[in-house]
């Protein structure tokens, strides 16, 4: 039932200013969306994701239309203004709709005094079209500081990286290998009309032509496919998995890589999933109950072993590390809104220490996998450079892989507009005693 009292625009609009105050759109989003009728609720998600996606951009143009900047507390109208020139720029809205909208939204939004500056705005907008930007954030849409240290990290490629950022990313599946063959399941999709085609690295993966809802896909809710980016899947071809091995999953929610690892092989003996967020361990469970999957979950900080350890050691570690998620900002484009430079020291020595503590639980002999969803050296071989000097008899295993670049302490994947995702992994393996 929809019972929404605001316009559309302007639930966007409060959307927005919640990312700006610290939280994510997987946070603030699903709220909003469940005051709309599901047919409504694509567009708004449309909207806030698009907004986010130009925001630098977006921003530019308004501070240089706008005299002066808004109070503190109309801050939302500012919000609102973005949101409809992200309509008139990059959607197939009608102009008009937009501008009266945008003004109705204003009134709705408590803010009736503020109509004429937005009406003022976006009419000056819609006449004078798009302004040069004034800088490089706008003109890439996205912060300075990451522009400026994607030109230093990655002198030949950063404005390509940008580029990809700012790109939709295409829906990419996993197929359950335990249910079906890639082959078989392409077949499917082509009779429900679904055009797909193979990934190039991940060898369960098909790339739709085109996003579709997830109940469209055949056997979806059966636990024929996931959704999973190709870079993500590339996980389990680097974890050498068999038969009996007890296997960790640590850092595992949403659970994606957890699940891929079972089905990738039906005999392991045990799986451990273990995250530090009680709210996210649910979604774990959801996607194992939904591919009919056994593992076993924690609720644990993976760094504070003494706290949940059985003191069993583990044959295969994947260590997905929190990082700044640089190598996705196309599919969560709040990240250009929510990372700041001065988190990426903070994350470093979390990493670290995250591998410091996996290495001691690792059997020897035992394989351990680290990986982010980063495109800064800082986060991914870097650390695991650091790691090295720590650890003389760690052994680093440089896989026969036709993907990624060679950092020469593991691999890089660039985000790439027509597959993956920005992707680091290493291999690690730990001496016999």
């Amino acid at each position: 039932m929809n019972d929404r009292s605001q316009p559309m625009r302007a639930l966007a609009a409060r959307v927005l200013q919640s990312v700006e105050n610290g939280q994510s759109l997987t946070q603030c989003l699903p709220p909003t969306l469940n005051q709309l009728a599901p047919n409504e609720r694509p567009e708004l998600q449309a909207i806030c994701y698009g907004t986010c996606r130009w925001f630098h951009r977006l921003d530019d143009e308004l501070n240089q239309r706008l005299k002066k900047p808004l109070r503190k507390q109309d801050r939302v109208v500012h919000h609102l203004m973005l949101v409809a020139l992200f309509q008139l720029r990059y959607s197939q809205q009608a102009t008009y709709a937009v501008l009266n909208e945008t003004v109705e939204a204003c009134r709705a939004l408590g803010k009736p005094n503020l109509t004429g500056l937005v009406n003022g705005v976006l009419r000056s907008a819609e006449r004078d079209g798009a302004p040069e930007p004034t800088n490089d954030a706008a003109r890439f849409s996205h912060p300075q500081w990451m522009v400026e240290k994607l030109r230093h990290n990655w002198p030949d490629d950063w404005s390509t990286i940008l580029a990809a950022n700012n790109a939709q990313a295409p829906m990419t599946l996993r197929v359950n290998a335990l249910r079906f063959s890639r082959e078989d399941y392409l077949g499917h999709l082509a009779e429900a009309g679904i055009p797909g085609q193979a990934t190039e690295f991940a060898p369960h993966g098909i790339q739709l032509e085109t996003p579709v809802p997830v109940d469209h896909l055949p056997w979806f809710a059966d636990g024929a496919v996931s959704v999973q980016d190709e870079a993500a899947q590339l996980c389990t071809t680097l974890l050498d998995l068999a038969p009996g091995q007890r296997v960790l999953d640590a850092c595992a929610a949403p659970g994606g890589k957890t699940c891929a690892i079972l089905e990738a092989c039906g005999e392991l003996d045990e799986v451990v999933a273990i995250d530090e967020s009680a709210e996210r361990l649910p979604r774990v469970q959801e996607n194992l109950d939904r591919l009919d999957l056994r593992a076993t979950l924690q609720q644990a900080d993976a760094a504070a072993i003494d706290q949940w350890w059985d003191g069993q050691p583990f044959d295969r570690i994947l260590l997905d590390v929190p990082c700044s998620a640089s190598g996705v900002i196309r599919r969560h484009p709040d990240i250009k809104l929510l990372r700041r430079e001065s988190d990426i020291v903070p994350l470093a020595s979390i990493q670290l220490g995250l591998l410091d503590a996996m290495w001691q639980i690792l059997r020897p002999g035992g394989r351990l996998v680290y990986a982010t969803c980063s495109v800064f050296p800082q986060e991914n071989h870097r650390i695991i450079q650091r790691f090295l000097k720590q650890q003389a008899t760690a052994m680093l295993l440089e896989p026969d892989a036709p993907w990624g670049r060679d950092m020469t302490a593991g691999r890089q994947l660039l985000p790439n507009p027509d597959s993956h995702d920005g992707f680091f992994y290493a291999v690690l393996e730990k001496p016999h005693l």
